[in-house]
């Protein structure tokens, strides 16, 4: 082989390498929090020496900051730049965004907006409750598909022999009430295939039962709405009412999609 293109080989493979470290520092500090250079390289299985020169060169490019001892790091102003231009250039985010309004309106429930990545839901929207409710729901959160009314409502919507795909074999509990026996999970999906929403009541979150529709968007649902209640304010007539609400804003996205009359 040529001595250039061995070069360049390396150099190329090199480059590759760092770009992945610096997308796996990003996705690790994001998921576990802020770390010193040490717990990021047992954390991550990188050197410390390789390391160090990755961090003073994401920090000075705003993707990392440090607090005041410089010896810990944690996400930079720069990823929430990258962030909000994402936010404002989703076409289903802008779309959402007066129909999530509009239900928080209606119900004065929280109202979340989700999207299937891989096998799980990541929350890419929320409107507050006008009451008080303790969620830990945070737009960016992850969560597995099969625990939430968000993800059950877009697997619904898939053949019924693509659901399984995504329920793993060891259902890995959430909370005390998250079904683990994938029978009776797959079954719950099935359900809400029949009945056009899906729910869950307190697998994600004690206290709160969940509501979900799949929004018909795309011909493919990857993206779903859910409202979350406190089981305490589920009055009579309040889940008829909730349930009402998002099959009611499904069916008239749908008539939209479709170009059909909304009744």
């Amino acid at each position: 082989m040529d001595a250039d293109k061995t070069v360049n080989s390396s150099s190329a493979t090199s480059g590759v390498k760092s770009a992945a470290r610096v997308l796996d520092v990003l996705d690790d500090i994001a998921a576990h929090g802020p770390g010193t250079q040490l717990q990021l390289a047992t954390r991550l299985g990188i050197p410390k020496s390789s390391l160090h020169a990755l961090l003073r060169t994401m920090c000075a490019r705003g993707w990392l900051d440090t607090d005041q001892t410089g010896t810990v790091y944690r996400l930079g102003v720069h990823t929430l730049t990258v962030s909000s231009a994402y936010i404002d250039g989703d076409p289903v985010l802008s779309r959402a965004s007066a129909v999530m309004d509009e239900i928080a309106a209606a119900t004065e429930e929280t109202v979340h907006l989700g999207r299937l990545e891989g096998t799980e839901v990541i929350y890419t929207a929320k409107r507050e409750s006008k009451h008080p409710l303790r969620m830990y729901s945070a737009v960016g959160r992850r969560l597995p598909a099969y625990s939430t009314a968000l993800g059950r409502a877009m697997l619904a919507e898939m053949p019924e022999d693509v659901r399984g795909t995504f329920v793993p074999h060891q259902i890995k509990a959430i909370t005390s009430q998250t079904i683990t026996n994938r029978d009776v999970l797959l079954a719950t999906i099935d359900k809400a295939a029949q009945l056009g929403y899906a729910e869950e009541t307190e697998e994600s979150c004690l206290g709160v039962r969940c509501f979900g529709v799949a929004l018909p968007f795309s011909s493919q649902s990857v993206d779903a709405l859910s409202i979350a209640v406190p089981i305490s304010r589920l009055k009579k007539g309040r889940e008829d009412f909730i349930i009402e609400t998002l099959l009611s804003v499904k069916a008239r996205l749908s008539a939209m999609r479709d170009n059909r009359p909304v009744r």
